[in-house]
């Protein structure tokens, strides 16, 4: 069983002022310091605690609905095309040229949006203390990360989300907002595979089949999230918010989330 799939009316208009266009990005000049750059921020090594959570995934496995490698793989693609390419990667792509442009109010408004639309304490939580990882990590850099930090600051972001975070830091950079996207998506697989491995359990061979899998999907998901609007942009997984509120009373756990 995978998470529930749901259908929405499409009720899409003109893409306004803040939406970004797919193929401009998908052109735009890549350096190879700007590749680099994404690459480390898509790093699991990143220190902001993605490695703590398996994100409801724990507990569909303490509930049976993931078991194997097959279900799991599905269980995590449901969750990327789903999840995280319809709420956290359309917010990435709209909150990177919002950066870029010092567009406070935007950004704001973006973050409110993250917060508000949790749909568990433990998702609350966790976009938080990941966002506030990406403060510190920032603040650490010092010179290198001088600019990243002020930028976190001057935005009053109270609390600051992951994703609008995250953003942040990839506006830094000169790479795209889809390669931003790309390795956004990526980074997120490598925890979640690595949750599936752990929680399951499942060996690593299993675990690289899942990530080449994820892979494969990742370029469309992105395209997806790059496509989304204010009003066509949403965080709706039932499924995935019931597994993720009953891993908060679990009684055994491994994970945050």
């Amino acid at each position: 069983m995978t998470m529930l799939r749901t259908t929405t009316t499409d009720t899409s208009t003109p893409q306004d002022m803040h939406t970004t266009d797919a193929s401009t990005a998908a052109t735009a000049p890549r350096s190879a310091a700007g590749l680099l750059q994404i690459l480390w921020l898509a790093s699991p090594a990143l220190p902001v605690g993605g490695f703590s959570y398996s994100e409801g995934l724990e507990a569909a496995v303490d509930a049976g609905l993931v078991s194997d490698e097959a279900s799991a793989a599905r269980w995590l693609i449901d969750q990327l095309h789903l999840g995280l390419a319809r709420a956290d990667l359309a917010v990435v792509a709209q909150a990177i040229p919002a950066w870029r442009a010092d567009d406070f109010a935007r950004i704001q408004a973006l973050n409110a949006w993250v917060l508000q639309t949790r749909e568990t304490h433990e998702f609350r939580l966790q976009t938080e203390q990941m966002g506030r990882s990406m403060l510190e990590w920032a603040r650490c850099l010092g010179e290198l990360g001088s600019g990243i930090f002020e930028r976190l600051q001057s935005a009053r972001l109270d609390p600051a989300s992951y994703p609008v975070a995250m953003a942040c830091a990839a506006a830094s950079t000169d790479a795209s907002v889809r390669d931003s996207l790309i390795g956004f998506a990526f980074g997120w697989a490598e925890n979640m595979v690595q949750a599936a491995i752990k929680s399951v359990p499942l060996g690593q061979s299993a675990g690289q089949r899942m990530l080449a899998r994820l892979a494969q999907d990742i370029p469309a998901a992105v395209d997806h999230a790059m496509s989304l609007t204010d009003h066509t942009r949403q965080a709706f997984s039932p499924l995935l918010a019931i597994h993720s509120a009953r891993h908060e009373t679990q009684y055994s756990r491994l994970f945050r989330s």
